[in-house]
């Protein structure tokens, strides 16, 4: 059905750039609440009796709502104010997410309406995932009810700590003083299971304006604070101007002979001279001139400014690529962990190819396992084995990229913390990262220094050779069978007229890395180097598979993030063994020199082994023969490296 544009029209939105200067301004603060709800339990009408009682709509609009309200027949409500559609009104369901401005004697606000109905989720995952706090609407004639508890749950995924619980239509049922608290009683004590909490909980009535911004006669049981004053005490939170740089590239432009990289600054702070380091390529350039249009060029730029930027050494940059300081950059990965929230009614399948649209970045990802299941309005979990995730569950993903994904944990920085997965165009799932481990990048470099773009590309490669250059990352204890393994795939993959090598540890240490021992800081470098020249035979379109202990979990995810620079496809298998089986073997009797005291720092005896989290592929080398491991990695394997998936 085609929608038409009703005559009552909406409160006009902020202007971008306005509230950004609110926002910077010393004597004004401004804070953002999202409204959310089940349906029909007021959260529309309240808002309309907020923008009434701070006078914050424009003169003679609640007039011409009411005759137009007369005109069609309708008796008037709070709740049209906000109606644009006349389809919404006939639906009596609010559809679309707005952002109204009000003010009160303290501070300015930003109302983001969240849609209440359950077909309405994913606006909720857009409104709300800027909110500095949350105002959650109850009805008192219908209680607690599913959405109720689910809005809850979004709210604490998001990270929304600051929740007002509004029990609304308190008219409906006189005003009772018991049906409110036991509405409060309830809540509460799933709010507390959440590790929320609500900061005070408010009988009012929308309708009649009752402890909206006045106090109620026929509440004069409750000596609370009323919605507007509730909202006055609560603090606002760390602006986005103070968390470290982070610059998303939209489109790079040529305009009068120069390189323009425009983008949005999504937080911190940017000026002409800063040092940037661009993410995934971790190349780094100075800023040369900062572009704004219609405004003076080259002033500082914060969070929030849509701007232009010139670079002093011209290095490539493109759509989807994150800018920040060398001192605080981001994560680069094509694995990670995240709390997601499934909101369509095909379930979400392990295996099954998503796009992932992370700011400006838009990947082909798949979901590679389901470690734990958590139904919304219930709070019961399920950590069994699970291969799907249904309509309004929870899950913890673990997932990955087609390629390298640039991040951030969102409890550090959540406006690249927080994703949403699209399926067929439809938008499925939103969620939040977690558990993404930090690397310092900075690596002193000369300045007289710089890379060399070559003129063949990995796609042209690809198309060439019929695969991808990939780096196949082996790891375990000596022993388990990573260099047996490791030489009998790269014999399948020659077979199969795939051109790759082996860089295995003893030979690497017999030459490039001679001169390194096996010291804790000897091994980094070592693992290093390697990575280094492993991303560097992966650029030139091979498949690079390494062999070696590297028993550090951060090494590997080093390793892993140099890869990705080289925008080269990143597996790595873990070769498990138990330390008992690694030991009876011992193949150079190592282990029983390291029992003798002959070696020291020997990995698994006296040295520790950090076993990986959740490796791409695992073969367990104590039950499987050599075929058999090669057989299951190259299941895994093949369809990673087929040249019609690297030209996408």
């Amino acid at each position: 059905m085609r929608r038409e544009q009703c005559a009552i029209q909406t409160v006009p939105k902020s202007n971008p750039q306005s509230a950004i200067r609110d926002s910077q301004s010393s004597d004004v603060q401004h804070l953002k609440i999202v409204f959310v709800g089940h349906v029909d339990h007021g959260k529309s009408t309240l808002i309309g009796r907020i923008l009434q009682d701070t006078d914050s709509l424009p003169e003679g609009k609640v007039e011409m709502v009411k005759k137009a309200c007369a005109a069609e027949g309708m008796e008037f409500e709070f709740a049209f104010l906000l109606d644009a559609l006349l389809e919404e009104q006939k639906q009596n369901v609010t559809i679309d997410t707005t952002q109204i401005p009000f003010r009160t004697l303290r501070r300015r606000y930003a109302i983001i309406d969240a849609p209440g109905h359950k077909e309405f989720l994913k606006n909720m995952i857009t409104g709300a995932s800027s909110a500095d706090a949350a105002i959650l609407v109850i009805a008192a004639s219908e209680g607690v009810r599913e959405q109720s508890r689910r809005h809850a749950y979004l709210l604490g995924l998001l990270g929304i700590k600051q929740v007002i619980v509004v029990v609304n239509k308190m008219d409906l049922v006189d005003f009772s003083e018991t049906r409110f608290h036991e509405i409060e009683s309830e809540y509460q004590k799933f709010l507390v299971d959440l590790g929320l909490e609500g900061r005070c909980f408010i009988p009012a009535s929308g309708k009649s304006g009752d402890n909206v911004a006045r106090r109620g006669e026929k509440l004069n049981w409750y000596q609370g604070p009323t919605v507007l004053e509730a909202l006055d005490a609560l603090e606002t939170q760390r602006a986005d101007v103070d968390l470290p740089l982070r610059f998303c590239v939209q489109d790079v432009y040529r305009f009068d002979g120069r390189r323009i990289i425009a983008g949005r600054i999504e937080t911190g702070t940017l000026k002409v001279g800063d040092q940037l380091v661009f993410s995934p390529a971790n190349k780094s350039s100075v800023v040369a001139t900062i572009e704004r249009w219609n405004a003076p060029a080259n002033g500082p730029a914060v969070a929030g400014d849509s701007i232009g930027v010139t670079l002093s050494e011209q290095i490539f940059v493109e759509r989807g690529y994150v800018a920040s300081h060398e001192s605080e950059t981001p994560i680069e990965t094509n694995r990670f962990h995240a709390d997601l929230f499934w909101i369509v009614r095909e379930p979400l399948r392990v295996g099954h190819p998503y796009d992932l649209r992370l700011a400006t970045q838009d990947l082909k990802c798949e979901i590679v396992s389901i470690e734990e299941v958590m139904d919304s309005s219930t709070l019961e979990a399920k950590t069994d084995q699970c291969e799907q995730l249904e309509r309004n569950e929870v899950g913890r993903l673990t997932i990955q990229t087609r390629g390298p994904l640039v991040i951030d944990n969102h409890d550090r920085i959540p406006n690249l913390g927080r994703f949403v997965l699209v399926d067929d165009g439809q938008i499925c799932g939103g969620g939040t990262i977690c558990g993404g481990v930090y690397t310092d990048r900075q690596v002193a470099k000369s300045k007289n220094i710089f890379w060399s773009e070559g003129k063949i590309t990995a796609h042209a490669r690809a198309a060439r050779s019929g695969h991808r250059g990939a780096v196949i990352w082996f790891t375990g204890l000596s022993g388990a069978g990573k260099s047996t393994i490791a030489q009998a795939l790269e014999r399948e993959l020659f077979h199969r007229a795939m051109h790759t090598y082996v860089l295995d540890g003893d030979n690497i240490r017999h030459g490039l890395n001679s001169n390194l021992g096996f010291s804790p800081e000897d091994r980094v470098e070592n693992i290093r180097r390697v990575s280094e020249v492993a991303k560097l035979m992966a650029d030139a379109g091979a498949v690079v598979i390494t062999a070696f202990i590297s028993p550090y979990r951060m090494d590997r995810r080093r390793a892993r993030e140099i890869a990705l620079e080289g925008n080269a496809e990143f597996i790595e298998v873990f070769v498990d063994a138990p330390l008992e089986v690694c030991e009876t073997r011992d193949p150079k009797n190592l282990y029983k020199k390291a029992r003798a005291g002959e070696i020291h720092d020997f990995t698994g005896i006296d040295a520790p082994y950090e076993a990986p989290e959740d490796a791409e592929i695992v073969v367990h080398t104590d039950q499987q023969t050599v075929d058999e491991s090669v057989a299951t990695i190259l299941e895994q394997l093949l369809p990673r490296l087929r040249a019609e998936e690297a030209i996408e």
